[in-house]
Formats: C-alpha cells, structure tokens, sequence
C-alpha cells in the first residue's frame, strides 16, 4: 500500500514537472516559424540599407533610403508619409544643417485598443564616398556594413517583425505607429519634437537600436548629451618684441578647462571631459583667440541644472582679468530615466525570452554612456519606454568593424513581434 501511494506521488510529481517544464518551454509556434523564415530576407534588405549612404549631412542618400523605407512599410500595409522637420521651429546646435533628413512615418490598425509606437533611425556617422571601401559583406556569423548596427539593424528589426506578426495574421493592437528618422546622430534637431508628441500619444514606446554582441539585453536607461563650448577673447601682440602688451587667450583657455578638470563623478553618471581645443595663428603671435569644447553626460535630467551652474561659476575665476570668457552649455538630448512601468515590462520580456526562446535576457537601469531618441519620447509618454530592441551589434562609429551577429536575427525578431504581441494585450 505504501509503495502503492509512494508510485502514485511519484507518477503525479512526474506529470507535474513535465507539465511545469513544457509550460516553461512554451512559445507561439507559429510566430517562430515566421520569424525563421524571415531570417535571410532581414539579411537582405540589410544589405539593401547599408547599401545607401545615409550620412546625417547627405540629404540626397537620406532621401533615397527615405524612399525605400517607406516603400517597404506601405507594402507591409501601413499608411505611410515622409515628413520634413519644420527647421523655422528646429533646435538649433552648432552642427545643426540648414534642412535635416526626412521622417519616416507609418501607421498600421488593427482590432485590439492598445497603441505602440516603434523607433529607429536611418542617417549614419559616416561620410559620402566611404560605402566603396568598406561594402557589405558577410563573415561567418557576422554581417558588416556602414550604420548597420547604429541603426539599420533597428531599421530591419522593424520591418521584418512586422512581416513576422503579419504571416502570422496578429492584428490584436489597435494601432502600431513606425517612425524612422534621419537626424539621430546630430541629436535630433528636427525630429525631436515630432518624438516627444508621438511619444506622448501611444501607450508602450519600444526603440530599436541594437543590444551588444557581448550582452543580450534590453535598456530601461540611456545618458543625457550635453556640450560646453568655452571661447576665450584676448589680445594679440608680437610674441618676441612685445608679449607684454598682449593678452595670452591661450593661457586663460588653459586655466579654464584645468580648473575644471575634477566636476565628474562618473559613480553618479555625471561626466565632463575637455575634447577638443584651438588657439592662435601664428607661432611669434601672442593669441587673440581660442576655443574648447567639452563632452557631458548626465543620468539624470536634474543633473544638468547642477553642472551648468558649476561650469559657470568657475569660468568667473579668471587668470588674465583683462579676457572676456565666455561659456555656451546646450543640452543636446536629455537622459532616459527608469519607470517602474518600464522595469515590470522589461521583466515580463526577459521572462517571455527565457521561457519561449531558451536565452538570458539581461534589463539595464544603468546607463551606459550613449544617448539615443528613446529619451525624446519617454519626455511626456504615460507608458514604458524600453530601449534596445535592435539585433546583436558592435562596432558603431568604427571604420570597417560595425558589424551584426547573424545567429541574433532570429531571437530578437521574436523578442519585438513578442512584445508587440504582449504590450496589445495589456
């Protein structure tokens, strides 16, 4: 009789493990199968993108790749149209152009009621006339090409997703909106409104630049960009007959950027470092004239009030009275900062990952350095704003090593149609 009742704990504990264990392993069949087959075609119109020069300065190439974009979400279904930033109204930087690239916009209705906005960008940081040296290729696991992880993987994550959900014949949101943009890695001066007010609009933002090869993750947090630029006024004057009767802007541009030096705190994120500095014209000339400019990041949208004022306050301590010092501090782009609503989504996608995938999902409240357009839309959103939906990358900026790991197509396809799934049944 015991070994009787022993058997059955026995055979029931069984059942019930394998019942555990396949409810773990569970995945949507039919959304794997469609995003297997849609592998080689991401890997195409990968190819197709990088094969685009989509500098944030070559309207021509935006325009074109605008061009293909659009043509690929409307046979997709969506209602598209390409928008130009109004540059009257624009934020204007130092390297803002006189016209930006244009957006990329496409909406997709279903039956449910939820809405999502999806994001990425399509200009590059480099320059016309590289594509030739450095073509797409294919190497083993890894594709390379200009942009191709920053963020024509984000741009083929997008597109081939939303083939993925419609092979399988999801149409449970009530409104999917894409927009692409053309002027991300100058800061976004003409599309950022147009990110804030979408962002604004929809209930889940999911932005798409990549994840790492080194750590598949998604991104709850993203630094803050700011930049000093720091002009000195002096006097110039012979430099062997008479120095006396110059003002040095050079020394004073010195004393500037040394005193400081020690305003980061990079354990709270809060970064300031002296990048860039020009002075002079002549060697026997006493410089009239110099520059510096310095690169800031912050965690916080608080931080940046601090750091302002510390910048100006110091530049009041001059060694040479007689320069006229002079401090310019422009938010670039402001930081993403955690939600809790964020977060629970976040935890819910690296549950989904591990359980239907089969992969370890890390979520990041750290940010890491770089800043993206996720803050623009999280600026006024009432949903969660994740970043990182993009494939598995590496190598952004670098020339002839920006590359995607091809083995991460599939997963990460699955990971966003997933979630489009998911943020439509909420």
């Amino acid at each position: 009789m015991i070994r009787q009742s022993l058997a059955v704990a026995l055979a029931l504990a069984s059942a019930a493990f394998i019942s555990s264990s396949q409810a773990q392993t569970a995945r949507n069949e039919a959304l794997w199968q469609a995003v297997t087959a849609e592998k080689q075609p991401a890997l195409d119109t990968l190819r197709d993108l990088v094969n685009f020069e989509s500098g944030s300065g070559d309207r021509e190439g935006l325009e074109k790749i605008a061009a293909y974009i659009g043509g690929r979400l409307k046979a997709l279904g969506g209602d598209v149209e390409l928008i130009e930033a109004d540059m009257a109204t624009a934020y204007r930087m130092h390297d803002t152009p006189e016209k930006t690239g244009p957006m990329v916009k496409a909406t997709f209705r279903g039956k449910g009621q939820r809405s999502i906005l999806l994001i990425a960008h399509m200009d590059t940081v480099y320059l016309k006339g590289m594509l030739a040296k450095q073509p797409f290729r294919v190497e083993g696991d890894r594709a390379y090409g200009l942009g191709i992880s920053d963020d024509k993987s984000g741009v083929a994550a997008i597109i081939h997703a939303l083939t993925a959900l419609k092979r399988t014949g999801f149409d449970g949101y009530g409104k999917i909106t894409v927009l692409i943009n053309g002027d991300e890695e100058i800061s976004s001066p003409g599309s950022r409104a147009t990110l804030t007010a979408l962002g604004s609009e929809h209930d889940v933002v999911y932005s798409c630049e990549s994840t790492s090869v080194a750590s598949d993750r998604l991104s709850l947090a993203t630094s803050g960009i700011a930049a000093v630029t720091l002009k000195v006024k002096g006097r110039a004057s012979h430099a062997g007959s008479a120095p006396h009767l110059g003002v040095n802007a050079l020394y004073e541009l010195s004393h500037q950027m040394l005193q400081m030096r020690d305003l980061s705190k990079p354990q709270q994120g809060l970064k300031l470092n002296w990048t860039v500095a020009n002075a002079g014209t002549n060697r026997n000339v006493i410089p009239a004239d110099a520059v510096a400019y310095a690169d800031v990041r912050v965690w916080s949208v608080a931080d940046y009030d601090g750091i302002e004022a510390e910048v100006r306050e110091r530049a009041k301590k001059q060694l040479l009275p007689e320069a006229k010092v002079e401090v310019d501090f422009v938010r670039r782009r402001p930081p993403l900062e955690p939600t809790d609503a964020a977060k629970a989504l976040a935890q819910k996608a690296a549950a989904i990952y591990r359980s239907e995938v089969g992969r370890e999902l890390q979520v990041s409240s750290i940010a890491e350095g770089g800043g993206t357009d996720a803050a623009f839309a999280s600026l006024k959103a009432k949903g969660p704003v994740i970043e990182r939906f993009g494939f598995a990358g590496f190598g952004a900026h670098s020339n002839d090593a920006e590359y995607i790991a091809i083995s991460s197509i599939e997963p990460r396809l699955y990971l966003l149609a997933r979630m489009v799934m998911e943020a439509s049944a909420r």
